[in-house]
């Protein structure tokens, strides 16, 4: 992508006034998941996203395995241009032992204290979308979207997200304080949310922020069987890794690329292009930890895709990828 390449359009996400660049940036793999990383690339990645026009940077303090690191290094990386963006965390772990994250806290005095230690770690006065990370199934949807509402009117924060919400918990939280954007895993492998979720957000004018538009890397094609990555590495247990499944999602990615290819453009490219045609409201957070992939990914909002390219994908892809997105044990709950 050249250095005079137009800047990322502006999308509207919902109806509570959010506005996005077309594509943002998920900054987890920076501090955990996906094996080392190096800071000082992270931090040049962030440059460069908001230099191509992204304005969505997306965090959590889990991230930084109850730290807050990754929120921290998020924070100084847009110190120089704070007011140009939008900083989205996320609440909802019971953070007080790093060695033990499973628990689920979304209690509101939980919520509070979380929001004070995001607050400092990203160094700002306001969290501009702050999402319930998982649904807990012990404190009721409507104690959470108050408790979010009570910290808005406070200016501690924006706009209220929830992220893996199932239908009627997406209703019953939006009856209390309008959600602003959902947040749960779309992309080419992964299309579970066509079937109820997106629906439901265009009825209520929710805006949709898909994570993982990439299948965890998987779509970049830069991959290798899962008994090859690291202990500390995501993908090493990811079912779409395991033998049978890797063989044929690489497959369906050589596919992808080579219809990539006749369009001037890399599977990533394509991928994030199709997760744009499918709605106006929708701003994926692609994932990554280096400038040049980042500028790849900008690139994709101005890929068009013809009715016939998107056929084609259907055909490569029918029912998403092979194997689940998360383990039975890890997989979300859409009550």
């Amino acid at each position: 992508m050249a250095e005079n390449t137009p800047k990322l359009p502006l999308r509207t996400l919902g109806t509570q006034g959010l506005t996005a660049g077309a594509i943002g940036l998920g900054t987890m793999g920076m501090t955990i998941a996906y094996g080392p990383s190096d800071e000082q690339s992270s931090i040049a990645t962030i440059h460069r996203a908001y230099d191509l026009g992204v304005t969505l940077f997306d965090t959590a303090q889990v991230y930084g395995g109850g730290t807050g690191s990754n929120e921290q290094l998020l924070g100084r990386a847009v110190a120089g241009f704070r007011d140009d963006v939008i900083l989205a965390t996320k609440f909802g772990f019971d953070l007080t032992d790093p060695a033990n994250l499973g628990p689920l806290d979304s209690r509101p005095e939980n919520i509070r204290k979380v929001t004070e230690e995001s607050l400092r770690h990203l160094g700002t006065d306001r969290i501009d979308v702050l999402y319930q990370h998982r649904v807990d199934p012990d404190v009721p949807i409507e104690d959470v979207a108050g408790t979010v509402g009570e910290l808005i009117a406070e200016g501690k924060v924006r706009f209220l997200g929830l992220s893996e919400a199932g239908p009627e918990t997406i209703r019953r939280a939006h009856a209390v304080h309008p959600v602003s954007v959902l947040q749960t895993e779309y992309s080419v492998f992964e299309r579970a949310v066509e079937v109820e979720i997106l629906p439901l957000l265009r009825e209520l004018g929710i805006g949709f922020v898909p994570y993982s538009p990439l299948g965890r890397g998987f779509l970049t094609g830069a991959v290798k069987p899962a008994a090859e990555y690291t202990e500390d590495d995501m993908r090493r247990w990811d079912e779409r890794w395991q033998p049978g499944n890797y063989e044929q999602n690489l497959t369906a990615v050589r596919e992808l690329t080579t219809l990539a290819a006749s369009k001037g453009a890399t599977a990533p490219q394509l991928a994030l292009a199709w997760l744009l045609s499918q709605g106006d409201d929708i701003v994926p957070i692609p994932g990554t930890r280096t400038p040049e992939r980042v500028t790849e990914n900008a690139t994709s909002a101005q890929l068009t895709l013809t009715p016939e390219d998107l056929t084609r994908i259907d055909e490569i892809l029918p029912h998403g990828s092979a194997g689940s997105r998360y383990p039975e044990s890890h997989m979300p709950t859409w009550n």
